[in-house]
């Protein structure tokens, strides 16, 4: 009541409608958050992405933002690299030449000369998923590159990030 006082009608009548819609919009959000914790609790994963489409992504288009998350965050992109070549066994020419053919991640993890024995060691969540429980082989790889990469932007030594 002694807001009504000091502020105009049309102000008052804004607040009032906006004060409707946040309680709609908390009144969904709860929903939202219930049904969706449901469905985890049951083991249904909403939003699951397309496996045909995340393959077909270029990973040469990938990977200017992998240099460009690293560097953001101090590490270079010659220890990017070092990740990179350590998981898939590339070396500079031949992920070079990957990025020239504009390989797909189907592709890439694929004609890796050996993914790393202990790229097993790598644990953790990305993207909500515990990495050593993903069962689709390609989508696990593509996390355990993305595990890698976020440890370095973190700040996590080389040596460790390369399980030495």
């Amino acid at each position: 009541l002694i807001f009504q006082k000091l502020i105009s009608p049309t102000v008052h009548r804004h607040l009032a409608e906006y004060m409707v819609y946040l309680r709609e919009f908390c009144h969904v959000y709860i929903h939202m958050q219930f049904i969706l914790s449901f469905l985890y609790i049951y083991g249904i994963k909403l939003f699951e992405m397309d496996k045909a489409r995340v393959y077909k992504i270029v990973f040469a288009s990938v990977y200017p933002l992998y240099i460009k998350k690293v560097e953001t965050k101090g590490r270079t992109k010659e220890e990017l690299d070092a990740i990179i070549f350590w998981l898939t066994g590339y070396d500079k020419k031949t992920l070079q030449q990957q990025i020239d053919k504009k390989s797909d991640f189907e592709t890439f993890f694929a004609q890796a000369p050996q993914l790393n024995p202990n790229a097993t060691k790598i644990t953790g969540v990305i993207c909500g998923y515990r990495v050593e429980e993903i069962e689709d082989k390609l989508i696990q790889k593509m996390r355990y590159l993305d595990k890698l990469i976020d440890e370095l932007a973190k700040g996590k030594p080389l040596e460790k990030i390369l399980r030495k």
